[in-house]
């Protein structure tokens, strides 16, 4: 840590009565943070916003809140709490991280501080840099994250990118800092947790420093990211204007300037989001301005309609999905029906708004989806597959509603669930053995 230790003092530029704002979950990596800020602090007189966010999803949050607070007060740190009253979006961790930020930079301007530090460290960026080249991502996304972000009047500074976590709980552990640890992080349900549980240890066994490689990888995609737009920044204001792209003068770029180009209006939309955004999207974008076709239209995450009228596409959020739709199922979803998908940790109900699954059955990540051509399910005590077309017929389902039923996959495309309506031969009775729970409502 020493190391992490001179680069707060000399490399980042706090002065004298700075105020610094620190996002604090009360987890290992963020108390060895604060923790090294009160020490800084003796040697900065540097003034401490602890900044505190409860997500309101485990009724461990509460205390864990007042253990961040009194650390806070016994260390003469300033103290400030938010909590998250509720969620709406269709993916949970996209929603608490936007609220997340959006608090911390209310603290910046209350504060008029220039800096916001979090506590990412280099397990994080190997976690982000894997799943973003398996899902595909921009040549920045697969970065992954700079340990210094220069944002809108203030700076975010993640000084620990270089130390693993094991060395951080080592550092509480010897200095005696206290720390909360969310078990929520050892579900297999969560994308993230699966490189963290089984791909990061697998590649710490091969080579104990690799994290060290990972971080000089995502240096070298910055570098030649960062030469790339120097490019695109003489043409991007006359290309793209008032989240319009004009195709005349697009289309007569060289290839890898056309693809950073794309890459950097999807940045500019997605910001924090950007783990939404797979090569398939990309492909979506491509295939549309290639199209012989005048008009036309896709969608992306977030409900953002993508639509081309001969020269120019457009790029503008919808606040209702008129056609199909694809979410991964994190926690919480908010369907277009105006329905919702939650994974709930038990529930007596054995109807069809329950489904019971065996994550060794199936391949994860889940998804919810509006129904593809030819889409078949094996249905719970019935030999052989069905249509779920003629399973929709079966049932009385108005052709409307058909569009936008939601229909539950896993990762290779196997229909798990129909919700209201069939449950597939994955699904576990009570009896069985299952580990994760849905219910639709």
């Amino acid at each position: 840590m020493k190391n992490v230790y001179n680069y707060l003092l000399k490399g980042v530029g706090f002065k004298e009565n700075d105020n610094v704002v620190v996002a604090v979950s009360g987890g290992p990596d963020s108390m060895a943070l604060l923790h090294l800020l009160i020490k800084l602090r003796e040697k900065i007189s540097i003034n401490i916003i602890c900044a505190h966010v409860n997500h309101n999803v485990r009724k461990e949050s509460f205390d864990e809140a007042l253990n961040v607070e009194e650390y806070c007060h016994q260390n003469k740190v300033i103290f400030e709490y938010m909590i998250i009253d509720s969620y709406g979006d269709d993916n949970f961790h996209n929603e608490a991280r936007v609220k997340r930020y959006n608090y911390f930079e209310e603290l910046i301007k209350k504060y008029n501080s220039n800096y916001l530090l979090t506590a990412h460290h280099a397990d994080d960026l190997m976690e982000t840099i894997l799943m973003r080249l398996v899902r595909g991502s921009t040549l920045r996304g697969y970065a992954g994250f700079a340990k210094l972000s220069d944002m809108n009047g203030y700076k975010i500074i993640r000084p620990l990118i270089e130390m693993t976590k094991e060395e951080l709980e080592d550092y509480d552990n010897i200095n005696g800092i206290p720390y909360a640890i969310d078990n929520s992080n050892k579900k297999d349900v969560y994308t993230r947790n699966r490189y963290r549980k089984y791909v990061v240890p697998m590649l710490k066994k091969e080579d104990k420093n690799v994290h060290k490689k990972f971080y000089k990888f995502s240096r070298t995609i910055l570098a030649y990211n960062n030469y790339i737009d120097k490019e695109v920044d003489k043409v991007f204001d006359t290309l793209y204007k008032d989240n319009t792209l004009y195709l005349k003068d697009f289309n007569g770029l060289d290839d890898l300037i056309k693809t950073r180009v794309i890459d950097k209006i999807l940045e500019i939309i997605y910001q924090d989001d950007l783990m939404l955004i797979t090569d398939r999207h990309e492909q979506l974008i491509s295939d549309l301005i290639v199209s012989k076709k005048g008009n036309g239209y896709i969608y992306l995450p977030n409900n953002i309609k993508v639509v081309k009228k001969y020269d120019k596409i457009s790029f503008t959020p919808e606040l209702e999905v008129a056609d199909g739709y694809e979410i991964e199922i994190i926690d919480h979803v908010s369907l277009p029906n105006g329905h919702c998908i939650d994974i709930v940790d038990e529930c007596d109900s054995n109807g069809n708004d329950i489904c019971r699954l065996n994550s060794n059955d199936i391949k994860l990540p889940l998804r919810v989806r509006t129904r593809h051509n030819g889409d078949r399910m094996y249905v719970k005590n019935m030999n052989g597959s069905k249509k779920i077309n003629d399973i929709f017929i079966d049932s009385k389902i108005d052709k409307i509603k058909r569009d936008m039923w939601p229909v539950v996959v896993d990762s290779n495309d196997n229909v798990v669930w129909l919700p209201n309506l069939k449950k597939s031969q994955f699904n576990k009775t009570n009896s069985e053995k299952y580990d994760i729970i849905l219910r639709y409502y």
